[in-house]
């Protein structure tokens, strides 16, 4: 409704093509780098000691690309996404190497947040450079790729992770991003939208960009930290510290005249719907993954190694998704209707994963079948949500906007899995057993999907109706 993409024809140009592959390219780093060290973590502690800390080679990645979204997305308004491209392809190649030279667990850490920066920047400026490049048809088709590279890095990346580590070594694992830096940064010289028309005297929010980081900050680490989820009154006053920041933050938008997070973003029906939901999914979607494992097995009675073959499950329900609204969306457009879609698979599959766990002593193939059909629902419904919400903001967003927007819907998914993950593990200990505790969390995480469709754009919302 408000983007006006300059220079976009039906037919991408072949600037445009390298561009997109570009985009691709820095999606695909950032998102593997996210889980591709989990299967490398015994190598790196054995070869760097300090195992009390490897825990921070993933949490750091995920709190700096966390933090760098919304910032990320702000800067690409104010600069063009080319220059933030490159720079976040600078910060990813920097930290890669930093982490492949490594000689100690504090080094490695340090390095591991500088590639974070770098990769929060990747995925937000394809996110909002998609917008501006490519017309609605277009996007609709794209879109798809993202997403699909989303379940791919999912799927690949603690393989290949272990592949690397086995073979030439886990430094690898890091040292193989500096040629894809390059062949990303010459793809992506002339194609993408360069520095746009700013008004004279644009300033940066420096405040809002430090009291978002202290919030995000906080989210993760109770979503990762160990030793929180085992202390009442240190998650309490991080709580606390988390809550006085968000306030904070709220009044400090609410005056800043380029605001990192601008409030009039709420007050567009659309937008405001789509973030909501795209939270609160987030918190159910994401916040899940460490237990939908747990209630398998606990169901089914698989060790750990069919549960992960039964795991895929979620990549191919989400594969499928994907593909489904690329090949059907240009002749099916109504996006607020597919979102009505994916939450209401969510919710039916996600209510069948919070029975499996009572499964237990049912007859095997029974459970397996609920165990199948509940996770390719759930990975179905995550796919599906993150094609039709990213298209109604990318369709709603101001032009001088786009990247705020972005950042900002990729800050409430991102957030919402973090927070999901801190909630659900502390209902989980505080339980009675674990298989109640593993009901009551996918129960949980089915109601806030229902919630997510309860808040969910409705038809008008969509950003090609006419009101």
């Amino acid at each position: 409704m408000h983007t006006s993409p300059q220079d976009v024809t039906a037919r991408p140009s072949p600037r445009a093509r390298l561009a997109f592959a570009a985009l691709l390219l820095g999606m695909l780093m950032a998102q593997l780098d996210t889980n591709i060290v989990v299967a490398a973590l015994p190598s790196i502690t054995t070869d760097l000691g300090s195992a009390s800390a490897v825990a921070g080679v993933t949490a750091v990645y995920l709190l700096t690309v966390t933090v760098s979204t919304p910032v990320h997305g702000k800067l690409g308004d104010l600069f063009g996404r080319r220059a933030v491209f490159h720079a976040a392809l600078a910060l990813f190649a920097v930290g890669s190497l930093s982490c492949a030279l490594a000689p100690s667990m504090p080094v490695l850490v340090a390095a591991r947040g500088i590639q974070g920066l770098g990769g929060g920047g990747l995925v937000v400026t394809a996110i909002s450079a998609l917008a501006q490049m490519f017309t609605r048809e277009e996007m609709m088709r794209r879109q798809g790729y993202l997403t699909g590279l989303f379940a791919l890095s999912a799927l690949a990346g603690p393989p290949l992770g272990g592949l690397l580590a086995a073979g030439p070594g886990w430094r690898w694992i890091f040292l193989v991003n500096l040629p894809l830096c390059v062949a990303g940064a010459l793809l992506g010289s002339k194609g993408l939208p360069g520095k746009p028309q700013t008004e004279a005297g644009a300033s940066f929010d420096w405040a809002g960009t430090l009291l978002v980081t202290a919030v995000g900050a906080g989210v993760v680490a109770l979503g990762v930290s160990q030793t929180l989820a085992h202390s009442p009154l240190g998650t309490a006053a991080l709580l606390a510290g988390v809550t006085g920041c968000a306030v904070a933050f709220v009044k400090v938008e609410r005056r800043a005249a380029t605001a990192l997070i601008p409030p009039s973003l709420f007050h567009d029906r659309g937008l405001a719907r789509s973030i909501v939901s795209t939270g609160l999914a987030g918190i159910a979607l994401f916040g899940t993954f460490t237990f939908i494992p747990l209630a398998v097995q606990e169901g089914t009675g698989a060790g750990s190694g069919t549960t992960g073959l039964l795991l895929l499950a979620l990549t191919g329900g989400q594969l499928l998704s994907t593909t489904t609204f690329s090949l059907l969306a240009r002749r099916h457009p109504a996006l607020p209707r597919w979102g009505y879609v994916a939450l209401t698979t969510g919710v039916v599959g996600m209510t069948g994963l919070a029975v499996l766990p009572a499964l237990h002593g049912a007859p095997r193939p029974f459970a397996l079948a609920v165990a199948v059909t509940g996770m390719a629902m759930v990975g179905a419904a995550l796919g599906l949500s993150l094609q039709a919400y990213t298209l109604i903001a990318q369709g709603r967003a101001r032009a001088d906007r786009i990247g705020a927007t972005m950042g900002t819907l990729t800050f409430a998914r991102q957030l919402g899995g973090s927070l999901g993950t801190a909630v659900f593990g502390r209902l989980l200990l505080t339980a009675p057993s674990e298989r109640t505790g593993l009901i009551v969390v996918l129960a949980t995480a089915a109601g806030l999907l229902a919630a997510a469709l309860a808040t969910a754009p409705r038809p008008k919302d969509d950003p090609t109706h006419p009101g």
